[in-house]
């Protein structure tokens, strides 16, 4: 992302799917709804991106290599990146569940129909765009 991108104002998603097809369907559909837009494939893709300062929140699949989005989102948090989290997968088990009910991220069951996704992104922009 370039520093023009950022000082238009315009909120940064970043988006973690390990399928190709998914990551380039949701960086179209949410660029099209207004907002920049980052992707990776994997966790550790993200952990090196120096970006993640810059995000406005985080749309990441829980079934990724190496390591889970819950547990990605748990090692962000522990290095003090706060961004809000949204939990993509298919079929989440009760563990999963409650996992992300207690660690307060919303879970958004694949394939993304209708305007789910968006809606908890808004959801979790609107605190941020309330303090500015």
């Amino acid at each position: 992302m370039t520093q023009r991108e950022l000082a238009r104002g315009r909120p940064v998603i970043i988006v973690v799917d390990d399928d190709g097809a998914v990551r380039n369907s949701l960086k179209f559909s949410l660029e099209i709804e207004g907002f920049s837009v980052l992707t990776y494939a994997d966790s550790r893709e993200l952990f090196e991106d120096e970006a993640l300062a810059e995000s406005s929140c985080l749309v990441i699949d829980h079934n990724l290599p190496g390591m889970t989005g819950l547990e990605a989102i748990a090692e962000l948090r522990e290095r003090r990146v706060l961004v809000p989290a949204i939990l993509i997968t298919t079929h989440p088990s009760a563990a999963t569940t409650e996992r992300a009910r207690k660690a307060e991220i919303p879970i958004v069951e694949k394939p993304l129909l209708e305007n789910g996704l968006l809606e908890q992104i808004q959801a979790a922009l609107a605190p941020r765009r309330k303090s500015h």
